[in-house]
This record gives C-alpha cells, structure tokens and sequence, in this order.
C-alpha cells in the first residue's frame, strides 16, 4: 500500500515529518529520494523536532553522516557527494542500520542495493515552488503497518 500526501509549505512538510516521528522504532531506516531543494532535510527536520534532538538538524554534505541525539538517536546519511556505493563500506554503515537509532538517509538511491529489505522509501518531489507531493512506499511489512497509522494520523488531521 503506497501512500502519497501534498504539502503546501516547508512548515507543513515538517509537521508531517513529526507525525512520522510519532511512529518511529529504533532500527527503522527511512530511505529519501528526489532532486536537490525538494525538501528532504525539511522532512528530516521535522523528525528530529519530534524526537526532541536540540540541536539543528542540517545535511551533513561534508562528513556524510551526523548523530543527534533525541527519544531515538538519529543517525542521518548524506550521500550527495558520494561516487560509489561502495565508498560507504569505508564508513561502518551496518553498525548504524542494525544500530539501536533511526537511521534517515538523504540521496538513498545512491546504496540502494546495500539497504535492508525492510525500509521504507519516501519520494519527494516537486508539484509547484512551494508544494511538494510525498509519497511512502513501504519495503516489508513493518511499513505497512507504519503506513496504516500515517494515515489514520493524516486523516484525523483534516
């Protein structure tokens, strides 16, 4: 079952990141696809607001991967600047995606071979300059049930 929601605003791609916040177990990966400036790092924002990180939340183009800590920890790749999948083996990523966090991961499609069979994948792209159409598609059957509660939450929210 996808799942597919418009946002109107930055502030409102946000807040349904802390309405997926809301769902969130440790050992989740959250797999991010779409173009630069669609709104990846909003949502991601958005999460972290959540799980009450206090520290700001930005891409971690130059390291490739940032921790905060919150209710979950979060452990946030960046792989915009990555050329080769395997440059990520260099980097521990199994530790992070069987670790005890969240791990949310911007550019996915870059190490898509390398995630797990359970994920769920979120496509952000353009309708217009401010809105944004959202689209979850789950990988296993965690995602599913994940995105039954979404949507009773996004609903309830209308």
């Amino acid at each position: 079952m996808d799942f597919t929601i418009i946002t109107k605003s930055p502030e409102e791609t946000k807040n349904l990141g802390k309405d997926v916040s809301k769902l969130v177990k440790p050992g989740d990966i959250l797999a991010f696809y779409g173009e630069l400036g669609a709104g990846k790092t909003c949502f991601i924002q958005g999460i972290s607001l959540g799980l009450e990180v206090q520290d700001y939340v930005t891409s971690p183009s130059f390291t490739i991967i940032n921790e905060y800590q919150g209710k979950v920890p979060i452990y946030h790749f960046d792989l915009f600047r990555l050329d080769k999948a395997e440059e990520i083996l260099e980097l521990g990523y199994e530790e992070y995606f069987y670790g005890k966090g969240l791990t949310v991961i911007e550019w996915a499609e870059k190490i898509e071979q390398l995630l797990p069979k359970e994920n769920l994948k979120i496509e952000i792209k353009f309708k217009d300059r401010y809105q944004r159409t959202i689209s979850f598609i789950p990988q296993g059957d965690r995602f599913n049930k994940f995105l039954e509660e979404l949507n009773r939450i996004e609903n309830f929210r209308d």
